[in-house]
């Protein structure tokens, strides 16, 4: 989504879709934010307004972008929740999309732990979703992004585990730093599909999107890092054989992979 954040001039007004408290950190931008949430979290960032998402109390064309960061999963009128996109984005507006692929093994896992996880709509193609978004809001698509996940649900040092997450590794960060990585791995040279999570999808007027994917996803925060961007920074470290960096965002260690093209 910073692709978008990062080129909106000042002034702009940025839409936070079903963020809870927050889907960003509102300190990247220049511009406005307001988030929007069914449920009002315990401590909202910026300006929050508690509304439905299929019925935004929002005059038309008010928003230069719009951020819909996992949330399209869980709204219960998903036709009328993108009609509202396309109504209150601006005309040369920017949207980002990001969801789960039902299909994936970190989807699954995750919807099995938390009894369902609150997602009430299954994705498992992005070309037709694309082509509904774009179809309902009126912009075009620009670009989409493959999703990794490094298992940050499985943290116990960010979420309470329920009992069955023990048949998981009890989520300790050891045991999900050697499972990311042999997932990413086994994706690699199997063609498996073990380390992937969803898309992320973008519409609209935005800069040129790569559309690399961002294995190097992060155990403890989630933040994907491009590999090449990892190097540059110097992050890289190497212990014998093996690879591993500290995260730019909440210095959690995780192991090292490159990343393959789009």
């Amino acid at each position: 989504m910073h692709e978008i954040l990062s080129a909106l001039p000042p002034q702009s007004i940025v839409l936070d879709l079903g963020s809870g408290a927050g889907s960003f950190d509102g300190a990247c931008l220049r511009g406005k934010v307001v988030r929007v949430d069914l449920e009002r979290p315990a401590n909202p960032s910026g300006s929050f307004v508690q509304a439905d998402a299929a019925a935004l109390p929002f005059p038309s064309a008010l928003f230069d972008a719009i951020i819909a960061n996992h949330s399209l999963e869980h709204v219960g009128d998903l036709d009328g929740t993108l009609r509202e996109i396309g109504r209150v984005i601006q005309p040369g507006g920017a949207l980002y999309i990001a969801v789960p692929d039902a299909d994936t093994f970190a989807d699954r896992l995750y919807r099995w732990l938390g009894e369902g996880g609150g997602h009430v709509n299954a994705f498992t193609n992005d070309r037709d979703l694309c082509a509904a978004i774009a179809a309902a809001t009126g912009l075009p698509h620009a670009a989409t992004r493959l999703l990794h996940s490094g298992y940050s649900f499985l943290n116990r040092k960010i979420h309470a585990m329920p009992r069955r997450a023990y048949l998981c590794g009890g989520g300790y960060e050891w045991t999900l730093r050697l499972a990311t990585h042999a997932f990413r791995l086994s994706d690699r040279w199997f063609h498996t599909r073990l380390s992937v999570y969803g898309w992320a999808c973008y519409f609209g007027s935005v800069a040129p999107i790569d559309p690399a994917p961002r294995s190097n996803v992060c155990i403890r925060c989630g933040s994907g890092h491009a590999a090449a961007w990892l190097g540059a920074l110097g992050r890289v470290k190497r212990f014998g054989l093996i690879r591993y960096y500290a995260c730019p965002a909440c210095g959690a260690r995780n192991l090292y992979t490159g990343d393959r093209p789009a």
